[in-house]
């Protein structure tokens, strides 16, 4: 992992993004770095990653008082950011983890 996760998650993302548009042309997800949270006063970085086809959304978060871990969650367009939030550590996450999600999330 680099030494920035956000830039890290980013350029995993991008790589699944690829991916996902060479293998299911119907998904087309569209993702998008937020700094809400940090403008907030929240010091957590936030990616969405959407399908405006099912309206469906994958949220993942760094939040800086929990290093070397990645929060995420399944929600829909509509319903934004729930309170659960499912944790795994950062070094487990890869391009074909995020690719995974989007696949059978979104397909």
């Amino acid at each position: 992992m680099s030494e920035d996760p956000l830039k890290a998650l980013a350029d995993m993302a991008s790589d699944a993004h690829a991916r996902i548009q060479a293998a299911h042309k119907h998904i087309n997800p569209v993702v998008e770095v937020r700094r809400g949270m940090r403008d907030a006063g929240i010091p957590a970085d936030v990616m969405t990653i959407d399908c405006l086809r099912t309206r469906r959304r994958i949220t993942l978060i760094l939040h800086d008082e929990q290093p070397g871990v990645l929060l995420y969650q399944f929600v829909t367009i509509d319903d934004e950011v729930g309170e659960d939030f499912k944790q795994v550590p950062l070094p487990d996450v890869d391009t074909a983890t995020l690719f995974q999600w989007i696949q059978d999330y979104f397909g």
